[in-house]
């Protein structure tokens, strides 16, 4: 297969993060065309101006729209773009200059329809980024799910990374309105149609993440809430790992409740736990300060996703609602 590649970009209110993942695409190092799809999505800060810098570097198509949320902005971009494979990114990302090599040497040998790469942190994030990207990433709190280099054909893409090709997006039709969300429900539906997927381990990208602990909470515990919304609409994908932040918050009650009746042994144990972040995030960044607010990263990540998948769980299957209608922040309307 003869592969063209677009990049599909929805931005929302964003033109710094335009211009920062814009000017990482300069230094890519690859010798064929690109196509550059760049959707706004119904921003009042738009990127406009950002983009008018770059037009004689890159070959760009800029799209204005009304807001509908980024799973249709990126099926809107996908449906404008002139190539036969999509890379999709998230606006708040920026591109090692191998990203290319790496997604077209994978592809040229291990062709799939459908792949998703790694994220980490810059060295030029803030602390606070890097604390909340090793929470996110790290095998001490999602067991390296979101890049794991023996995690192939089972993959999850998340659509910060993630490449699908021409003929899967228009078998799928892409990504539905539900957000967050929106790319392991595309995923589930890719494989009942019977496409696979990977994960390309060296297609890393740079990914930003919150910046504030609040926006971190809202974020996670949004993905909480609508973990139980996919499981209801494809329940052969329910796990019990799911159900693992929830768990731990169970535990943490658990443990206090024995500690303040002098049991400390379970206490004990999870501050261990909390010890053992803190010396593989101090390690990993060789600093004590990532390392302690990675402590709260992590507990901030278990808390929000446990309460939101709780919440959730009880509406969706016990209460048996409509999750459009129970949880209509989730939902676009297109």
């Amino acid at each position: 297969m003869n592969i063209s590649f677009s990049f599909i970009i929805p931005v929302y209110n964003r033109p710094n993060e335009i211009d920062e993942l814009l000017s990482s695409m300069i230094s890519l190092e690859f010798d064929k065309s690109y196509e550059i799809v760049i959707v706004e999505d119904g921003s009042s800060e738009t990127s406009e101006d950002v983009i008018k810098i770059y037009k004689d570097r890159l070959q760009i198509s800029y799209y204005q729209k009304p807001n509908t949320g980024p799973g249709d902005s990126r099926n809107y971009g996908m449906r404008k773009a002139k190539g036969n494979y999509f890379l999709i990114l998230d606006s708040d990302v920026i591109l090692p200059a191998n990203y290319l090599q790496r997604v077209e040497q994978f592809l040229s040998t291990n062709f799939v329809h459908c792949f998703g790469g790694p994220d980490d942190a810059h060295k030029d994030f803030s602390n606070l980024q890097k604390a909340i990207s090793f929470s996110m990433t790290s095998y001490l709190t999602t067991g390296g799910i979101r890049g794991r280099k023996n995690t192939l054909g089972k993959f999850q893409p998340r659509s910060f990374n993630m490449g699908i090709s021409k003929e899967a997006f228009e078998a799928s039709q892409g990504f539905g309105n539900i957000h967050p969300g929106e790319d392991p429900d595309l995923t589930i539906r890719l494989w009942k149609l019977g496409y696979e997927t990977a994960l390309i381990p060296d297609a890393k990208v740079f990914h930003k993440r919150r910046i504030s602990w609040n926006k971190f909470y809202i974020q996670v515990n949004k993905f909480g809430l609508v973990r139980p919304i996919l499981n209801s609409w494809h329940p052969e994908t329910s796990k019990i790992t799911y159900w693992f932040p929830s768990l731990f918050l169970a535990y943490t009650l658990f443990s206090i409740l024995t500690a303040v009746l002098g049991y400390w042994y379970f206490l004990g144990l999870w501050c261990l736990y909390f010890l053992t972040i803190l010396i593989s995030a101090t390690v990993r960044y060789n600093s004590l300060s990532i390392g302690v607010q990675s402590v709260v990263a992590v507990f901030v990540q278990f808390y929000g996703y446990g309460k939101g998948f709780l919440k959730s769980y009880y509406y969706i299957h016990l209460l048996k609602k409509v999750p459009e209608q129970q949880f209509k922040k989730l939902f676009f309307s297109k």
